[in-house]
């Protein structure tokens, strides 16, 4: 008998049919004799409609009072599943982030757990119960509703596991795992069996949207062993753990991540003095822009440009800011670009394999793609192209470096 904490994301309660189907596979597992606790999202499209409605009154709601609101939209998915199961003869008992005790601080819309009290579980567990919690909330020490950020219900689910010390916090969501590269833009994609929480890390923070980035920070954190599971067909899933495979078998590269959300900022001919980059980014980070990848060229005449991207989203203020200040600067230009993306190759393997990055770099040259700008990792290397050569570069080098898999997924 094992402890399991299992997540479902919108997708897959996002009808009465769903909800019912995942009755159906929790009743599977309790009659196997596993406990279970299970965190729930909003059904599908249900977050929106709430934003929507609160857009309606005012373009600038109040923080506080959009936790109060969007958090009913778990409210509504945990009180159905609970129907479902006990419809099913089984006990089971729904908990709201506060009825629960999901202790958080009180960073309204984007809060973070501070402590979970595990008694009322338990006594539910004990008595051959199944505990359905509401994710993405909690209460902060004022007694305020709070909710996690766009994504909590991950968070929700690993911090229970953590919490309940449990066997396994497995992930449900509309994928059968953490593939190589995203299967829409590489047919031959395949499904990896196993992957480190260092690895996940980075494909996570460089674009990839299986897991909230928090969630998978909190499993490694805590050495909750983490599954990534699809709640629409059978399947092994996706393990995510602290220990990497044996060396013969660990590939070099486990995945490509991509991000097209990127835009480009060039600041041209400014003095090459100390200080410098601190004058240009400072504005910025003022305006709670985040800067990504920074690149610095020096000229033979005592200046240099400074190249910087961010997220495309805050590139019109980011540009804005920097045409303020660019005569304070002394610069010569100020220019950019939103039609950039990032490309970013993944793996522990790189640790021990030399030759990684020149080998990226002559696949991209071989198909004429340009490079903007690079970064590097331990375990990663990213560049930035321009965005209309994203699924050509991505192709390229899921064969280049043998992620191909021998039958097409599909």
């Amino acid at each position: 008998m094992a402890l399991y904490v299992q997540k479902y994301g919108g997708t897959s309660v996002g009808s009465i049919e769903r909800i019912e189907a995942v009755a159906d596979k929790l009743k599977s597992f309790h009659d196997a004799g596993h406990q279970l606790v299970v965190a729930v999202s909003a059904m599908s499209g249900e977050t929106n409609r709430l934003i929507a409605l609160a857009k309606g009154i005012t373009e600038s709601p109040d923080p506080r009072e959009m936790d109060v609101l969007v958090s009913t939209g778990e409210q509504v998915t945990i009180a159905l599943l609970a129907m479902a199961l006990q419809k099913r003869g089984i006990m089971a008992r729904s908990f709201t982030g506060w009825q629960v005790g999901i202790k958080t601080d009180s960073a309204f819309m984007k809060a973070r757990i501070e402590d979970i009290e595990t008694d009322g579980m338990r006594k539910v567990l004990d008595a051959g119960g199944i505990v359905i919690v509401a994710g993405f909330q909690g209460i902060d020490s004022d007694n305020n509703i709070t909710t996690l950020g766009r994504g909590g219900s991950d968070t929700t689910g690993v911090a229970l596991a953590a919490a309940l010390k449990a066997d396994e916090c497995q992930i449900y969501t509309d994928v059968d795992g953490v593939y190589t590269t995203d299967p829409r833009v590489v047919p031959a994609a395949r499904r990896m069996e196993q992957v480190t929480f260092e690895e996940m890390l980075e494909m996570a923070s460089l674009g990839s949207k299986v897991l909230q980035i928090r969630s998978v920070e909190f499993a490694g954190k805590y050495k909750v062993p983490l599954r990534v599971l699809s709640s629409l067909k059978e399947g092994n899933g996706t393990l995510i753990t602290m220990e990497e495979m044996g060396s013969v078998e660990n590939p070099v590269i486990s995945g490509i991540a991509f991000n097209r959300d990127e835009a480009k900022i060039t600041v041209k001919g400014v003095p090459d003095i100390p200080g410098v980059a601190s004058r240009i980014l400072g504005p910025v980070s003022d305006a709670n822009v985040e800067v990504d990848m920074i690149v610095q060229n020096v000229s033979d005449d005592g200046t240099t440009d400074f190249t910087f991207t961010v997220n495309r989203g805050d590139y019109k203020k980011a540009l804005t800011i920097l045409n303020n200040v660019s005569n304070e600067l002394n610069a010569r230009e100020v220019s950019g670009t939103d039609d950039i993306c990032k490309v970013s190759m993944v793996g522990v393997g790189m640790r021990s394999h030399a030759g990684v990055a020149s080998k990226m770099f002559k696949v991209l040259a071989d198909e004429n793609i340009n490079i903007l700008a690079i970064t590097t990792s331990e375990i990663k290397i990213s560049v930035v192209i321009a965005e209309k050569y994203l699924e050509l570069a991505v192709r390229a080098l899921h064969t280049a470096f043998g992620l191909d898999a021998e039958t097409v997924t599909g």
